[in-house]
């Protein structure tokens, strides 16, 4: 900053590591040794690396009512007169409220014997139906931790929302033009999470929750294709039946940037 002063050595990136919580020094963002490794959806809602085998359930199966969305942050929701600043720190929220709710699928792993780390975009590759003609579709990454944290009890089964978006149905072909999607049938839909750098440690698991509302952070999607959902009537606001696919020949995953750590 100094005329003659020394040269500031400084890393091209300098990220914070979630999970490890450390700052680390990077060469390039994303890390060129990231490869992509595929998470598989499987049936028994079994997360792994192994994608799924014939033989088994080929989806599994929610409802999902708009006039009982899912929210995105346990309610009451006061933004402004909460004093506990719990609105504010919705991104890390808890998510064991939403996985317990019937119109919400979760998927998670084994337990991991080895840290793994993930660094830049996770990309969906969602197989997906719904009875409606329109439909959103909200993936989140989760970290699981153990049942018991003995440094911090209050982590103890916490399940942290890693990287998390929406993807709403009727631009699966074009963001120009939306378009109704065709009720029953298994269709792909991919999009990217977004960025992450977080280390799962051992002894925790990952999850892969999935959902069709995220109220109020997103409007309340009809279910029913009209030409611009503001204008949607009550009428049009209808409870549609939502397939998340894991068959050999739908196979429903997430492809992770894993950095190796050896």
């Amino acid at each position: 900053m100094k005329d003659g002063g020394p040269a500031l050595q400084t890393s091209p990136v300098i990220a914070f590591e979630t999970g490890t919580n450390e700052w680390r020094k990077l060469d390039a963002w994303p890390p060129r040794q990231a490869v992509s490794r595929s998470l598989y959806l499987n049936p028994g809602l079994r997360a792994s690396f192994t994608p799924p085998a014939a033989g088994g359930a080929p989806w599994e199966e929610y409802v999902s009512d708009p006039a009982k969305p899912v929210t995105f942050h346990p309610r009451p929701n006061h933004p402004i007169q909460d004093s506990t600043g719990s609105w504010a720190r919705w991104l890390v929220d808890d998510q064991r409220e939403v996985s317990g709710r019937p119109d919400v699928v979760s998927f998670v792993s084994s337990v991991l014997t080895a840290p793994l780390k993930i660094s830049g975009e996770p990309l969906v590759n969602l197989i997906a139906s719904t009875s409606g003609t329109d439909s959103d579709w909200v993936v989140k990454l989760i970290d699981v931790y153990p049942d018991e944290v003995a440094s911090q009890p209050s982590l103890g089964g916490y399940q942290l929302m890693v990287a998390a978006d929406i993807f709403r149905g009727r631009y699966r072909q074009s963001f120009e033009t939306a378009r109704p999607i065709e009720p029953h049938q298994p269709l792909p839909y991919k999009f990217a999470l977004p960025n992450a750098n977080h280390v799962f440690l051992p002894g925790h698991r990952i999850m892969v929750q999935i959902q069709s509302s995220w109220f109020p952070l997103y409007d309340r999607n009809p279910q029913t294709f009209v030409a611009n959902i503001f204008w949607a009537k009550p009428g049009d606001y209808k409870k549609a039946t939502q397939r998340i696919y894991h068959a050999p020949d739908n196979a429903t995953f997430i492809s992770l940037p894993v950095v190796n750590l050896e």
